[in-house]
């Protein structure tokens, strides 16, 4: 069985959205593991609170397992926690290699540069996939697919006329934007127009 993958790339352009894709796609129960939240104040609490989150997922499998921005919580830092982050660190590697139910893990990370070499070794994740900055003809579908949601009454719909050429006149000056900025031109754009009726 597939173990997991680590999605990788520029914030903003999809990791999580993707995430949350391959759950619907797959249809199955997607569990969110926010590493923030398992550290405790009192010893071995931290691990408790893991493993706690991995029999959960386990509980409900076959699952995918989200673990969102993993280089903040499995990064290299951790001086001066006595240990905590490394325990916890091994706890989850011991548990990725060792697992028995069918957990599908999907990581997210911004900079995989400060992940430690052991969790990006060959066998932990199936592959690591970098997502980059949409294309202009993806740029073309984010425009169009957030103006679509948010352009709705017929009146407006009747009275804008959002032609190809258009679309592609804006993919061409958003060169260099991630999708999250996309939406954000669009929404401003949108308070624009409503200011000037």
């Amino acid at each position: 069985a597939p173990k997991g993958v680590l999605l990788t790339g520029v914030p903003g352009c999809g990791k999580s959205l993707l995430a949350k894709a391959i759950g619907s796609a797959w249809q199955l129960p997607l569990v969110r593991l926010d590493v923030g939240r398992v550290f405790g104040m009192y010893i071995g609490m931290s691990e408790e609170n893991l493993r706690g989150a991995l029999r959960t997922a386990e509980a409900v499998a076959p699952s995918i397992l989200w673990v969102d921005e993993i280089e903040k919580g499995f990064g290299r830092s951790g001086e001066g926690d006595g240990g905590t982050s490394s325990r916890i660190f091994a706890t989850f590697l011991t548990w990725m290699q060792e697992k028995a139910k069918p957990v599908f893990v999907i990581a997210t990370a911004n900079d995989i540069e400060g992940l430690p070499p052991e969790l990006l070794r060959k066998g932990r994740f199936d592959e690591i996939f970098f997502v980059d900055l949409p294309t202009r003809r993806e740029r073309v579908d984010i425009f169009r697919l957030h103006m679509g949601k948010r352009l709705k009454h017929p009146d407006v719909v009747g009275a804008l006329k959002v032609t190809d050429e258009a679309l592609g006149k804006l993919a061409e000056i958003t060169e260099g934007f991630i999708g999250a900025e996309i939406e954000q031109v669009v929404i401003s754009a949108l308070f624009e127009a409503f200011a000037e009726s």
